[in-house]
């Protein structure tokens, strides 16, 4: 009876310790087994301004990659992050992928985002109207009489001081020696800069062209568009190696954003929110900076051609871009996702 007993316990403490051992190893298998399935990580980055900052929506749109959206306080800075390798993925501009081009860096665009953004604006209490080409070349020519510069603003190398300098140069005015540029690179300081009358005009993006008019600071002359880039502003672009070595997660980055586009042109509220929280502008300059954004995910390969001729026009760059632009435009990934074909998709 007594042996029985001792056989019985014996069978059930071995019992325990094999449960006990198969515990264990169920629980470092674990971790093992998640770590395999993790989804692939990408750094992105993206610039501050209104048509920008919806990529911070990118993140929770995702599926099968964990994006890491960093916000950087110009199109400049993303670049810059992206050709030092310091993130894979950049939110940055048609001009930047040319100039980019141009100085022999690798870039890869892979989708459209945001375009529109840009407007020119003047001084308050200038006697000028909207669109009154005219009477700004007479201003100019006044102030040159008077030994005085006419100074124009924007922040060097952004989509909208493009916009500008092609707009001027429409209109008989040359930028470079007609005026006086100006650079201010950060975006915010344009309503202060104008504010203390540093300058006259500046050609600026939302959401500080609403902050400006809005506030009462400036107003209003005109939305830079009648040019070789048109309303084309925000481009998605990425490095050969990132393509080579993460091609699901760059697809599924460019899903995101395809299903960001989707959604900013069906309901703004997240888009004024995300304007707000990256720039601490109410939210009325938000939403009325939304009036001039235009969501869109198709990559202009003719128009892009078009702002490299102008951009070498300007001085922007020095060499034909054109054999570049071609190879670096890839749409594998758009008509992937979209199931459109790459001219459907601005090809």
């Amino acid at each position: 009876m007594n042996h029985s007993f001792t056989i019985s316990r014996s069978a059930n403490g071995f019992r325990a310790r094999l449960l006990g051992v198969m515990a264990l190893l169920f629980c470092l298998y674990m971790p093992l087994e998640a770590a395999a399935q993790a989804a692939p990580k990408i750094k992105m980055a993206y610039a501050k301004c209104a048509h920008c900052l919806s990529m911070s929506m990118v993140p929770g749109l995702a599926k099968g990659v964990d994006i890491e959206a960093i916000n950087f306080t110009s199109g400049n800075d993303a670049l810059t992050a992206l050709v030092s390798k310091s993130v894979d993925i950049a939110q940055v501009t048609y001009l930047h992928f040319v100039t980019g081009l141009d100085k022999g860096m690798d870039l890869v665009a892979i989708s459209g985002q945001v375009n529109g953004g840009s407007e020119l604006v003047v001084a308050k209490d200038f006697p000028l109207a909207a669109n009154d080409w005219v009477g700004l070349k007479k201003m100019i020519a006044d102030y040159k009489a008077q030994g005085k510069p006419f100074r124009i603003a924007a922040s060097r190398g952004n989509a909208q001081d493009l916009h500008m300098r092609g707009e001027f140069l429409k209109n008989g005015i040359n930028p470079s020696r007609d005026v006086q540029f100006v650079n201010i690179p950060n975006p915010a300081d344009h309503n202060a800069a104008l504010q203390r009358g540093e300058i006259e005009l500046i050609g600026t993006v939302e959401p500080f062209a609403s902050q400006i008019r809005l506030g009462g600071v400036g107003k209003h002359f005109n939305f830079p568009y009648d040019q070789a880039a048109g309303k084309l502003t925000n481009l998605i672009v990425t490095r050969s190696d990132v393509i080579k070595e993460k091609p699901e997660a760059v697809k599924q980055t460019v899903a995101a954003i395809v299903s960001l586009v989707d959604q900013l042109n069906k309901d703004k509220q997240a888009w004024v929110d995300s304007i707000v929280k990256g720039t601490g502008l109410d939210r009325g300059i938000a939403t009325e900076a939304l009036q001039n954004a235009y969501p869109d995910y198709t990559m202009y390969r003719g128009a892009t051609l078009a702002i490299a001729d102008m951009m070498r026009d300007l001085k922007y760059i020095s060499r034909d871009v054109n054999a570049d632009i071609e190879k670096n435009m890839n749409y594998s990934f758009l008509t992937s996702i979209t199931g459109k074909t790459p001219k459907d998709l601005g090809y």
